[in-house]
């Protein structure tokens, strides 16, 4: 089972840090697969590409038919274009499970899909938090969670890492995004996390005996600052995270004092239903909590989550049962 981490020479963010980990030691040149070059070291494949991230789809399947090796995950490093003008370093998994089927995603998935949450994501976020500090990055740099979305599609569990500044209408954000000191931080993530130094990769759910509850965060902002809370907690695994934008929920309109599930309209109850499956998918043996960001919904919005939570045999959990 191989690892594919995957950048592209099309984003600064990109191919910085993926310069960074293949001028450490191990790597030597892997197999080409449709004029993709590769680099391998132990059970790791670096996938060199020259177009957009989100745009390629089935990589793991791909690499699997040309280089006949399995592929147990799949790590994208990439640019994120924020909404503030404070830089970060962002982990999140992918997925577009809110979209109708007669909608076209903007950037990659498809309507209804979200690929297996990389369990990785927690234990990674708050190594990636002591490193930022190592390197001096904090507080300049945020380091945080995002919640599920865009492609490409995949199969495999799948995580994001990012350097994040700034938007396209605030100008240019090339320099946060070229920043060696934060490709040097996600080089070493890499290199740690995935234990090419030689010590014990980290955030391996299939060998790690400390398995503890498996967050499946629902509501909030794009930054979860709630979801967040409790990723931080040690221990605690990261599932899909739904912000209120992929909750599409239709105001049932009248009295809402009596509101059921049923009567709410939207993609909301697909998008909990595939975020939890996959979730469950790449977690074999957990315990899931569901948590809520109570604050971010409306009375109506909540019972009919609690409520439709139950009906899925989906526990709920508050910050003091995680971790």
């Amino acid at each position: 089972m191989v690892t594919l981490l995957v950048a592209t020479t099309a984003d600064p963010a990109s191919i910085g840090p993926a310069s960074s980990l293949l001028a450490m030691p191990g790597w030597h040149p892997g197999p080409t697969i449709q004029d993709i070059p590769s680099f391998a070291n132990r059970d790791v494949r670096l996938l060199k590409l020259e177009t957009r991230l989100v745009k390629e789809d089935h990589l793991d399947k791909r690499w699997e038919e040309v280089a006949e090796e399995p592929v147990d995950e799949v790590i994208f490093l990439s640019k994120h274009v924020a909404a503030s003008t404070r830089p970060a370093l962002t982990i999140h998994p992918i997925g577009t499970p809110h979209l109708r089927e007669d909608e076209i995603p903007l950037a990659g998935g498809r309507p209804g899909w979200a690929a297996p949450p990389n369990p990785r994501i927690g234990p990674w976020l708050r190594l990636l938090k002591t490193i930022a500090e190592s390197h001096k990055l904090v507080p300049e740099f945020e380091v945080t969670l995002e919640a599920t979305h865009h492609g490409p599609l995949t199969s495999s569990p799948t995580m994001f890492v990012e350097i994040g500044y700034g938007s396209f209408m605030l100008g240019s954000t090339e320099e946060y995004w070229k920043r060696q000191d934060a490709a040097q931080a996600i080089a070493r993530l890499v290199w740690e996390g995935l234990g090419l130094g030689g010590g014990v990769a980290i955030g391996d759910w299939k060998r790690d005996e400390n398995r503890s509850k498996v967050l499946l965060g629902i509501g909030g902002g794009h930054y979860v600052p709630r979801h967040m809370d409790i990723a931080m907690k040690d221990g605690v695994w990261v599932g899909h995270l739904l912000s209120g934008y992929s909750l599409p929920m239709e105001d049932p309109g009248g009295s809402k004092k009596q509101v059921n599930a049923e009567d709410v309209g939207g993609a909301w109850r697909e998008a909990i239903r595939v975020a939890f499956e996959t979730t469950r998918s790449a977690f074999p043996g957990g315990e899931f909590l569901a948590h809520l960001d109570h604050k971010s919904f409306k009375s109506w919005q909540r019972n009919a989550i609690t409520q439709f939570l139950a009906e899925q045999n989906i526990n709920i959990g508050k910050p003091a049962d995680f971790p």
